[in-house]
């Protein structure tokens, strides 16, 4: 006989995100006015604060900022990573076919926004920014979902955080590959090293989360020093923490249990805070008519959707995938959107694309730009999906109700006419 599923910890982790989710929207909009007040070269200077210890053989010194964007964030993705497992273990990705979904979801959502990008700026000095608008930022993509509480699918949410963590570890990847300068092999093989040890205990049985999290932080530090961005180190200490199909706890939802309201409540509202504090510049507007502008904006708002929908199509119909669970096409193109809300991490590639400063004020406003018009379209097209299912629900159980009434007269009207 099946042993029900544990899916108290999964209810947790949406039900804080959702008050998480205004939390964070609050936190641009004080960054957003603290960037363009008399506070903004001040707070620009606290996030420029080295913070931490430096010597010849130890690098622990960081600015403010790196520590959010880096260490903080590292958090985030563990957080993330522990809840994909878990859902690819006993939930909603525990089958190939429903776990293959948001994989091409994720692979149509990166090619298309890149080759709009292309087609706008080629032969020109930005074509180099073809990855701004291949990134899904994660946190605010969940975030502006999570406000629409139980008018979605939970299957939806985790649909999309799927599809982003693939998305942003393609991003990462695309950095790693063609934005980073140099890769340093040694702390490359610490890193594997250290990832062995974890999947060997994991395979031993070793329950304690002590034994991961020590390990865990030196992962975090080999390879934000090998040139690959740090936040990856979350996502693969989540992958070795013990888990189970069952009810009983595993030591994966006990860190999850543990750590998602910290995430929630305080990583990513200081996050945003820290990235989100962008200074209103003239040359702003004439970048967005710009071919790097357009670019960016035609990415994000036109090609994540539909890249995404085209992908997840093409996937269902060739058999290898299957829609979410209580899912429509019209609730894929909607997630597409979503997943337009580069944010962040398209922010951070195109500071890595270009050494013009023009270039790189233009290419911020855009990306800002975007977001709001993808994450905006995204919020009131799956509000009136669900506005438009609840009114022919309404419909329907009226109807049903009417014909209920109009059988019942009819049989009182036939017993009425056998009387004798």
């Amino acid at each position: 006989m099946a042993q029900a599923i544990n899916l108290k910890p999964f209810r947790d982790f949406f039900r804080s995100e959702q008050i998480g989710g205004i939390i964070l929207i609050f936190s641009v909009l004080v960054s957003l006015t603290i960037a363009n007040s008399a506070l903004g070269e001040g707070f620009e200077n606290l996030l420029s604060t080295k913070l931490g210890y430096s010597s010849s053989n130890l690098q622990l010194e960081y600015s403010l900022s790196q520590w959010i964007n880096d260490g903080l964030m590292a958090i985030f993705f563990l957080l993330i990573g522990l809840e994909i497992k878990r859902e690819i273990i006993e939930g909603e990705l525990s089958s190939p076919r429903k776990a293959a979904m948001p994989i091409f979801a994720a692979l149509g959502g990166m090619f298309i926004p890149a080759g709009i990008y292309f087609i706008f700026n080629y032969n020109l000095e930005t074509i180099s920014g073809w990855g701004i608008p291949m990134a899904t930022d994660i946190a605010f993509a969940l975030g502006v979902l999570s406000l629409l509480g139980k008018r979605v699918p939970a299957s939806l949410k985790v649909f999309l955080a799927a599809l982003a963590i693939v998305d942003d570890l393609g991003a990462i990847l695309v950095i790693a590959i063609f934005y980073t300068n140099e890769l340093h092999l040694m702390q490359l093989l610490y890193s594997a090293g250290i990832m062995s040890l974890l999947i060997t205990m994991n395979y031993l049985g070793v329950k304690r989360l002590f034994f991961y999290i020590i390990p865990g932080l030196f992962l975090w530090y080999f390879i934000h020093h090998s040139g690959i961005h740090a936040t990856i180190a979350g996502v693969l200490l989540a992958l070795t923490i013990p888990s189970n199909p069952v009810k009983r706890t595993s030591p994966l939802e006990h860190l999850e249990h543990l750590i998602v309201r910290p995430v929630n409540f305080l990583i990513m509202p200081i996050f945003a805070l820290a990235n989100t504090n962008i200074q209103f510049e003239n040359k702003m507007l004439d970048g967005l008519t710009s071919p790097l502008g357009l670019g960016i904006i035609f990415g994000l708002t036109i090609g994540k959707p539909l890249g995404v929908t085209l992908f997840s199509w093409l996937a269902v119909k060739s058999g290898i995938a299957s829609l979410p669970s209580r899912a429509s096409w019209k609730h894929v193109f909607g997630l597409g959107l979503l997943a337009g809300i580069g944010f962040t991490m398209s922010i951070f590639i195109a500071l890595l694309s270009f050494s013009n400063p023009i270039y790189n004020v233009e290419a911020k406003f855009s990306v800002l730009v975007a977001s709001i018009l993808a994450g905006v379209s995204g919020f009131v097209f799956l509000y009136s999906l669900n506005k438009k299912r609840a009114k022919r629900l309404r419909k329907a159980r009226l109807t049903n109700k009417r014909h209920r009434i109009h059988a019942e007269i009819k049989n009182l009207d036939q017993n009425a006419i056998s009387l004798p």
